[in-house]
């Protein structure tokens, strides 16, 4: 920048305390002599000046001697209010220690206490009572470029159930992750509560729970509410890409297939843990050996995370040459009643094109015993649910079975990886949903994978915004599993962790965006020409924190 851009840049900069209190300007201690003089900022700071990588250093050491996970999250968010540049850099440098932290599972401590410890509104509150005016609530926040939105109407939080608006904290840190895996700019990220009231009788009892105090809003007012939303977002923000987060079965698929072929949009919950799930599934394949139509599924589960696994992944089979109907009978299902089975007649609409003509059984271990799955999959939020008889019985009917315990938060996994490892005589192929610790049975150490949805959204919406896409497509989340899986190294395989090290997530995301900006390009969806060098392009937009200097 020319000396006269950089004063023109410093002229339209807020000064003093307006600066400091801007989190996306804010460089605290690292302003040199010249910017505190020509902004206003002598003597609103400590006199000492900082380089970035020593504030770092003090950071990362702070979040070190907290006491316990949420303490780290708290300092963490606060810091995030204050400066989002210092705090991006430490996230990006620390992921394999902080995305724990930020996300799952501490974030699902972190809603549970939402109430108590909001502090500084970060985002936008829409509520059954702004019917009308959506859009006039939208053009309140400041800033008009925003190109992805996270919403949720916090009813079906993680494992926890509803949260009511305590559900924010997801949206917040789902783009947070979108900024650091993928390099979105997190001032083109806005997430998004629609509060419709809870059915959570303890926070409605709880004196200081800042979301609404109502029983939760259903039927055509709540639809109402959502339509004029996705309008209103639309049109404030015409680029926008909408992530659905969190939303309970009762809404979650009829939405999705309500607005997935008209709006730029798509459910995390559904499509971005089939995606993360199918590519395991690959991975697991190159130890195995075998093909993915070969294999029978078998899922503690039948929500919006275990139907929209088991349509990826019968959508993978089909390509492999199946017919539809043959891949989904290579898809189980166990729910809350039993089996899924064509004998049921209590099947809501999702579950029946996975109901079989196959004799009931009524727990999970008679299912496994019957369907002899080569893959159990927990998508259940019920803890403890993979018994020592469970995975006995998979270590009997497999040389090496495929154990994914899904559920998040780690509280509600439904067994650990050392579970898996010591019941199965060592020989599981194990995905937790949130991460466990390395596990030494014997001598032998082994690193469970993590089934993490930030291997998967941020690439995808990275690829999205990049090839400025009008859809998101289920064959984009297909691309994705399987980019994911091609960056699995033979390294990893050999400790027996079947996704890449979330160090390498930056480039393993900007990867994926290449393999779902081709497939943008490829059927049309955008009006964007292709780039040439289309990877050099995607990683051109990526943001990296820097602290620019001002004067």
């Amino acid at each position: 920048m020319s000396n006269q851009g950089i004063k023109d840049h410093a002229a339209k900069l807020p000064r003093g305390k307006a600066l400091l209190h801007d989190p996306s300007l804010n460089k605290g201690t690292v302003f040199n002599a010249t910017e505190r003089e020509v902004l206003g900022l002598q003597g609103l700071l400590p006199p000492r000046i900082f380089s970035p990588a020593e504030r770092a250093r003090h950071v990362i050491n702070n979040v070190r001697r907290k006491s316990n996970d949420l303490e780290k999250y708290f300092y963490l968010t606060g810091l995030q209010n204050r400066n989002e540049s210092l705090f991006y850099r430490v996230l990006i440098d620390n992921m394999q220690e902080l995305t724990p932290i930020i996300y799952t599972p501490t974030v699902g401590l972190a809603c549970q206490e939402f109430s108590t410890i909001f502090s500084e509104p970060r985002g936008i509150f829409i509520t059954k009572y702004d019917r009308g005016r959506v859009k006039k609530v939208l053009k309140n926040w400041p800033r008009k470029n925003i190109r992805v939105i996270v919403v949720t109407d916090g009813e079906r939080i993680l494992g926890l159930g509803d949260l009511g608006s305590n559900g924010m904290g997801i949206p917040i840190g789902k783009l947070s992750l979108y900024t650091a895996c993928a390099g979105i700019d997190p001032n083109a990220c806005l997430p998004v509560m629609i509060d419709v009231g809870t059915n959570n009788q303890e926070l409605l009892n709880v004196p200081d729970y800042i979301g609404l105090p109502e029983p939760r809003l259903r039927g055509k007012e709540y639809d109402s509410l959502i339509d004029e939303f996705m309008t209103a977002a639309t049109k404030r923000f015409p680029n926008v890409m909408i992530q659905f987060e969190d939303f309970g079965n009762l809404n979650a698929f009829r939405l999705l297939e309500k607005y997935q072929n008209k709006y730029c949009m798509f459910n995390d919950d559904m499509q971005g843990t089939a995606a993360v799930a199918l590519a395991g599934l690959y991975s697991s394949l190159r130890i195995t050996g075998g093909k993915l139509s070969g294999q029978r599924l078998l899922f503690l589960g039948a929500g919006e995370a275990a139907i929209g696994i088991g349509n990826l992944v019968s959508s993978a089979m089909v390509k492999e040459g199946l017919s539809s109907e043959e891949a989904r009978r290579n898809c189980w299902f166990v729910d809350s009643k039993g089996l899924v089975v064509s004998s049921r007649n209590d099947l809501p609409e999702h579950k029946r094109p996975y109901a079989h003509d196959y004799p009931f059984h009524k727990d999970f271990i008679s299912a496994v015993e019957a369907v002899k799955p080569t893959a159990i999959i927990g998508v259940s939020g019920q803890p403890n649910t993979f018994t020592p008889a469970v995975l006995t019985a998979m270590s009997k009917i497999n040389e090496r079975p495929i154990v994914f315990a899904l559920s998040n938060p780690t509280s509600k996994a439904e067994c650990t990886a050392e579970e898996a490892y010591r019941h199965t005589d060592k020989r599981a192929i194990f995905a937790s949903g949130s991460p466990f610790p390395d596990v030494n049975i014997d001598g032998q150490t082994f690193v469970p994978g993590q089934s993490n949805n930030a291997y998967i959204f941020p690439g995808v919406g990275l690829g999205v915004l990049a090839s400025e896409a009008f859809r998101v497509t289920d064959e984009m989340f297909t691309a994705a599993a399987k980019s994911l899986d091609e960056q699995v190294t033979a390294d990893d395989l050999k400790i027996g962790r079947i996704y890449p090290s979330l160090s390498r997530i930056r480039d393993v995301s900007a990867n994926i965006a290449l393999a779902v900006a081709k497939v943008v390009f490829a059927r049309g969806l955008t009006a964007m020409p292709e780039p040439a060098d289309l990877l050099g392009h995607i990683k051109s937009t990526m943001y990296e924190p820097t602290f620019q200097e001002y004067v």
